[in-house]
């Protein structure tokens, strides 16, 4: 079957920005060309996709996600997780390996990606260990966890406390052309805190983690990244002063990437206030100046990326007492229309999005993505101006564990490709309630 997509504004930051449309043939794009054009697409079996008023991207990926399984598949599986990124507009995800068992070795990433290829929706790039059982003690077998399938390490959510083990981590990688990715945590500064330190935090009578937790864990990982040359990726940045590390980094040089999530630069430690556990998360909600600095690190490159750090819970793990909850909330059906948002309030463009939702992340896990002859057609239709309210119980992703259930949003993934094969869609009118 033939599938045309007509009329979109196609956006691949770099290579394309007008009103195409796109020819895709045996789940590759065979033509593009401006919207009118004659197209080699007679055929009984052409499916018509309407694109008006809708933004036409190369497949958003999604760089840090938790999928649970192996070990916790009652919060999340990976048929379920890769279903709720493609309702999402994902057409890649990166799991992290804090599964039970740790992704360690080539095993469980092989059995990771088996079991995605059952699921047959979104493709799946997996985050293996930068230490065995994420101990912090000893490297795990780099090159055993390239050949099975992985395409980065990290230790997430620990940090790797000895700074000799992170060094010989990144020289051990670098002969793999594998990136780094650090939970930038000082655990003893965060010690036994669980939002962070502040007015807010005295006032609720919770114990705070201070920006430096995670600044001066940064500081430490660039200047190892500086010293061995290697590639490094900053996860879940949420600090002023991460952001201000980083951008120094950048100017000298450093191989340094960086990303942030969703509820980083939209709440601020303000949400907490109600013990709401949907808003407890690791790195915790700062300050309105640190999500000022978020903004400002999206809007000049210092932050390449927009990550979800997708982390189901149950209501067994949340709805207990706020000291006593699961950190983290899930993001991967909410976070194209709370991204929009930075571009409906003028933080960054359209471009500037997508660059850090698709084109950033595909060069930084090293896959081809993008809108050009001959590519794999992963691709991702964006409405722009589609309202709608958030309504977790619709979800598909198997936890409901979400800070934003019931907000209004404006702007919304309405079709999800992987190979010329649609994941999903829900093409509507613009300014339409789905």
């Amino acid at each position: 079957m033939l599938v045309l997509i007509k009329g979109g504004r196609v956006i691949d930051p770099g290579n394309l920005d007008g009103i195409m449309d796109i020819l895709i043939k045996d789940g590759k794009i065979s033509e593009i060309k401006e919207h009118g054009s004659k197209l080699k697409a007679q055929s009984s079996k052409l499916k018509v996709i309407d694109a008006s008023g809708k933004i036409v991207t190369p497949g958003l990926i999604d760089m840090h996600v938790h999928l649970r399984e192996p070990g916790h598949e009652y919060k999340e599986t990976i048929e379920s997780g890769c279903l709720s990124a493609a309702y999402g507009g994902f057409t890649a995800i990166c799991p992290m390996p804090n599964t039970n068992p740790v992704n360690d070795n080539g095993q469980i990433t092989e059995y990771i990606l088996k079991k995605a290829g059952i699921a047959d929706t979104v493709r799946v790039y997996p985050v293996a260990a930068i230490s065995k059982g994420l101990n912090g003690k000893s490297l795990c077998e780099y090159g055993e966890l390239k050949e099975a399938g992985a395409i980065a390490l990290s230790d997430d959510g620990y940090p790797v406390r000895d700074s000799q083990l992170m060094r010989r981590a990144m020289e051990y990688a670098k002969g793999f052309s594998m990136p780094i990715i650090s939970h930038c945590e000082d655990l003893n500064l965060a010690a036994n805190g669980v939002v962070n330190e502040g007015a807010v935090a005295t006032s609720m009578g919770l114990a705070g983690i201070p920006n430096a937790a995670e600044s001066i864990m940064v500081m430490r990982d660039i200047a190892l990244c500086e010293l061995t040359e290697s590639r490094l990726h900053i996860a879940h940045v949420s600090t002023k002063e991460s952001v201000q590390a980083i951008r120094n980094a950048k100017k000298r040089g450093v191989k340094v990437t960086a990303e942030t999530a969703p509820h980083y630069f939209t709440l601020t430690e303000d949400a907490i206030k109600g013990y709401n556990t949907n808003t407890k998360m690791n790195p915790p909600l700062r300050s309105s100046q640190d999500r000022e600095a978020i903004w400002e690190g999206l809007a000049d490159g210092t932050i390449d990326i927009i990550a979800t750090d997708h982390a189901p819970h149950s209501y067994i793990e949340k709805e207990v007492e706020f000291d006593q909850a699961a950190n983290g909330i899930i993001g991967l059906e909410t976070s194209v229309s709370l991204s929009l948002k930075l571009v409906h309030d003028g933080v960054i463009s359209l471009t500037g999005l997508i660059e850090k939702m698709s084109t950033n992340p595909a060069r930084i896990i090293g896959i081809e993505n993008g809108i050009k002859i001959g590519y794999s057609a992963d691709i991702t239709i964006i409405d722009p101006d589609l309202s709608y309210k958030i309504d977790s119980g619709k979800f598909q992703s198997l936890s409901r564990n979400t800070p934003f259930n019931g907000w209004d949003m404006k702007g919304k993934a309405v079709l999800t490709m992987v190979g010329g094969k649609i994941i999903f869609e829900e093409m509507v009118s613009a300014n339409r309630k789905p």
